[in-house]
């Protein structure tokens, strides 16, 4: 996304968009319903945790390791094969991300390099920075064109800033444009994908519209499936209005779709309180 221009505020003007205003009401009646559930006054909490681990295995069936529940929830060692370091990097993300809120607005750069650090869980030189020139990038199931390190570091730049600036964009438009830049991007040597979905998840919170983390986008986009989601995906890098606005409708239909998913929660704890 282009953060240059005559508009001070490039991500409000995406608001006007085709269809991106009905997607923002339909995010917000949605979230609203869960939060409104009668089990929330007294369990929500639990419910925060339950979408946290739910969103964790949504993260990470989309990088590749799609376990059951029931096998994320029996597991504790993460450390064996590809799949397994990949569900343990999404867990340490999605625990990390709720400490963050207080960095994000003031310094993002400083929080994407934590999450990198958090999710490759090493000590290697090029762990937690944006790639350098030349540096090979190990996201396998996203086959985009790399951009160059130069252009990464402009790009990253460029939405710090607008982060630290503000803007009356939604949440939607807002996490969005993040996740999507994240992943055309690709600005780290791994783990991409995951980071790019931990911070949708703290736009979301720190913006006031899902304040308890109750709503996981990353359950919506693991239903949507990983073909929906790269090829809306497609549209946000291609900049075009329509693809954009597909990629802000497909984003929020995920929002949705994790919070039909906590009001299942609630509706499992409410019976088993009755």
């Amino acid at each position: 996304m282009s953060t240059t221009g005559a508009n001070a505020d490039p991500l409000a003007a995406l608001g006007s968009l085709p269809g991106v205003a009905e997607s923002v009401e339909s995010v917000r009646k949605a979230v609203d319903r869960v939060y409104g559930h009668r089990i929330m006054r007294r369990r929500s909490t639990e419910i925060t945790a339950e979408a946290a681990l739910r969103g964790a295995r949504g993260s990470a069936a989309l990088s590749g390791a799609d376990w059951a529940l029931e096998e994320v929830r029996r597991r504790t060692d993460f450390s064996g094969d590809a799949e397994a370091r990949v569900m343990g990097a999404a867990l340490r993300l999605s625990a990390e991300a709720g400490q963050l809120l207080s960095i994000w607005r003031q310094s993002p750069l400083r929080v994407l390099a934590r999450l990198h650090l958090v999710a490759a869980a090493s000590n290697g030189d090029e762990v937690g920075r944006p790639r350098q020139a030349g540096e090979p990038v190990d996201e396998p199931l996203i086959e985009l064109p790399l951009p160059h390190a130069q252009e990464v570091s402009g790009r990253l730049e460029g939405l710090a800033d607008l982060i630290i600036t503000g803007t009356s964009a939604s949440a939607l438009v807002t996490a969005a444009v993040v996740h999507g830049e994240l992943l055309a991007l690709r600005p780290f040597v791994s783990h991409n994908g995951l980071v790019a979905r931990a911070a949708e998840r703290i736009v979301l919170i720190g913006s006031g519209l899902d304040p308890k983390a109750i709503c996981p986008a990353e359950v919506g986009h693991a239903e949507l499936g990983r073909a929906a989601y790269l090829e809306a995906l497609d549209g946000y890098v291609s900049g075009t209005p329509e693809g954009m606005a597909a990629w802000i409708a497909h984003c929020g239909r995920a929002i949705e779709l994790g919070a039909r998913e906590s009001t299942a929660v609630c509706e499992a704890l409410q019976r088993g309180a009755a």
